[in-house]
């Protein structure tokens, strides 16, 4: 089974789609290069309680997990 991280990855259209990632107390805040890409179903199916999409800035809300997860992610990078 997929962790979290995963998840929230593949909803981000992948790892070749995520360009920066960084943890924010409760947020994940990335930048993305095609924000056409990300599946904001997928990313509340995987935990988020909220989606912010300003361009290709995509702040994805999934509570105080967020650094680990951000960790997580800057590992698959």
């Amino acid at each position: 089974m997929a962790s979290k991280a995963e998840k929230i990855v593949a909803g981000l259209g992948g790892i070749e789609n995520i360009e920066e990632v960084e943890g924010c107390i409760t947020r994940l805040r990335t930048e993305v290069h095609d924000a056409s890409k990300v599946d904001e179903a997928a990313l509340k199916a995987a935990g988020a309680h909220g989606v912010v999409k300003m361009g290709t800035a995509i702040q994805v809300v999934i509570g105080t997990d967020a650094d680990p997860i951000a960790a997580d992610i800057e590992d698959m990078m």
